[in-house]
């Protein structure tokens, strides 16, 4: 009996070959960050002019709505997007881990770039009515189809392109690609403000950061489209059988439901950060404290350029000291300081202004700095694209898109102007609360179910030596297994 358990305990044991350790081309991982990166930066730039030009959208077609109730039903055609993200990446995710990460995301690209270009052709309500929102509403609904497989994609991409040692620092530059593309957005509508004047702007100027998506969405498809497969699906197909079937979505929610949540509530703090300073912000400058447009969007633009240094260096830390100290701490950090913030938001004194809405900045870019190569870690490569897409965006269309419509109604509502600041609070002590309890530390780390990915030959000898350690992952993938085949039996 002794035998038969050190039988099975020698068989639980986790075996590495040598040659399933992968080496990483460090320009071909280079080649992937930059092109994840820029074509999500045209995503962000298409998505974000939306929130930049959202007062003046509110206007056009919303014209019989006054007030801050017209950024309200302004927010609220932006928030239906969110609607359709949920859609979008469980159809997109799931094509991504049968037919390969590159072709999806090259597939989102366009159809984001088509929809984005039909916002600037709809005629205006003074023109066709009612019409013209109910043609804002389908394009924002196909912005929201495409995103949904966009940005969970991109991550899983650029996550199972870099060695482990590097994911945190090589797939921060996918959040780079989103300020860029955010600043890309401002900058323009900004300088189109000041150019063109209010007037013209509300006439017809609004529509020209639209038409500038079609070359953009070119540019970043063919980018993307001269990619190569990540390591990691090349070899999760060269081991898949012709017999296995492909994973469906109950499948995923029934084996994996616990990674899910977790992901689900991690996703829930990041979003609402990240849409309240990059998204929400603006509009609550203009509309809220009667800053004037241009000089409220002009300190967005400052924070976000010096926002992406402050990235990159969160996600050089994360490979070092570990993701989840750093969002630890950036989750403390807006607990304490997001009311003196919005505090000093609310001064009326341009340097004060700036510095609460660095601030924010800061902490955000703790958690953009750490998200995209942490996201991914949750889930076995097998599943790895469409488990995260229905994580992040049944989270994201939850809390997310609702973010400035949530925030905007109840300072209508309430005329209180702190209520981001609130919400900041409540977001990150829920954060706390899962990311200390539940979340497990995965920097520098293989991705689950995955084996080690090196940049040099000399790493592989060390992984050797400790296979356990090297595949951290084996006794959960072996817990579900278990689970899978017991259900199996019990359906016979």
């Amino acid at each position: 009996m002794a035998d038969n358990k050190n039988e099975h305990s020698q068989k639980s044991k986790p075996k590495l070959k040598k040659e399933e350790i992968t080496i990483v081309d460090t320009g071909s991982a280079r080649k992937a960050v930059v092109a994840t990166a820029v074509g999500n930066g045209m995503e962000w730039f298409d998505f974000g002019i939306y929130s930049y030009l959202a007062a003046t959208i509110g206007q056009v077609f919303f014209p019989n709505v006054s007030g801050p109730m017209q950024l309200v039903f302004s927010f609220a055609t932006f928030a239906v997007a969110f609607i359709a993200r949920p859609l979008g990446g469980i159809f997109f995710g799931m094509l991504g881990d049968r037919l390969g990460r590159k072709k999806v995301l090259a597939i989102t690209l366009i159809m984001m770039a088509l929809a984005t270009l039909s916002i600037g052709l709809i005629p205006s309500h003074a023109s066709i009515g009612y019409t013209a929102t109910v043609l804002l509403l389908i394009a924002r609904l196909v912005q929201g189809f495409s995103s949904g497989g966009e940005y969970s994609g991109a991550m899983t991409f650029i996550a199972e392109s870099t060695p482990d040692k590097k994911r945190g620092f090589m797939s921060s530059a996918l959040e780079v690609g989103t300020l860029v593309g955010y600043i890309a957005g401002a900058g323009l509508v900004t300088l189109l403000t000041y150019i063109l004047g209010q007037e013209t702007m509300l006439d017809w100027g609004w529509r020209i950061p639209f038409f500038l998506s079609a070359p953009i969405g070119l540019i970043g498809f063919y980018l993307r489209n001269n990619l190569e497969e990540t390591p990691a699906f090349e070899a999760m197909k060269e081991e898949k059988s012709e017999e296995d079937d492909d994973v469906s979505v109950k499948d995923i929610l029934k084996y994996h439901w616990r990674a899910i949540l977790i992901g689900m509530f991690v996703v829930f703090f990041y979003i609402v950060v990240n849409y309240t300073v990059l998204s929400y912000m603006p509009s609550h400058l203009t509309a809220v404290l009667g800053y004037g447009e241009t000089e409220g969007l002009l300190l967005i633009v400052i924070v976000m350029v010096i926002m992406i240094p402050i990235v990159l260096l969160m996600g050089y830390f994360s490979d070092r000291i570990g993701a989840k100290k750093i969002i630890q701490g950036g989750l403390i950090g807006l607990i304490v300081l997001s009311i003196p913030a919005f505090h000093l938001i609310a001064s009326d004194n341009t340097i004060l202004v700036f510095l609460g809405l660095m601030i924010l900045g800061i902490f955000s870019a703790s958690f953009q700095g750490t998200m995209p190569s942490l996201l991914p870690s949750l889930f076995f490569t097998n599943v790895r694209n469409g488990a995260l897409a229905i994580t992040f965006n049944i989270s994201a269309s939850l809390f997310g898109g609702t973010t400035p419509l949530l925030v905007s109604w109840l300072i209508s509502k309430t005329m209180n102007e702190m209520i981001p600041a609130y919400y900041l609070i409540f977001a990150s002590i829920v954060g706390i609360i899962v990311v200390t309890i539940f979340l497990k530390e995965t920097a520098g780390k293989a991705l689950r179910g995955s084996p080690p990915a090196v940049e040099e030959k000399k790493e592989i000898k060390e992984i050797l030596q400790e296979p356990e350690e090297a595949l951290w992952w084996h006794d959960e993938r072996k817990e579900i297994e278990e689970r899978i085949e017991n259900r199996s039996e019990d359906g016979k």
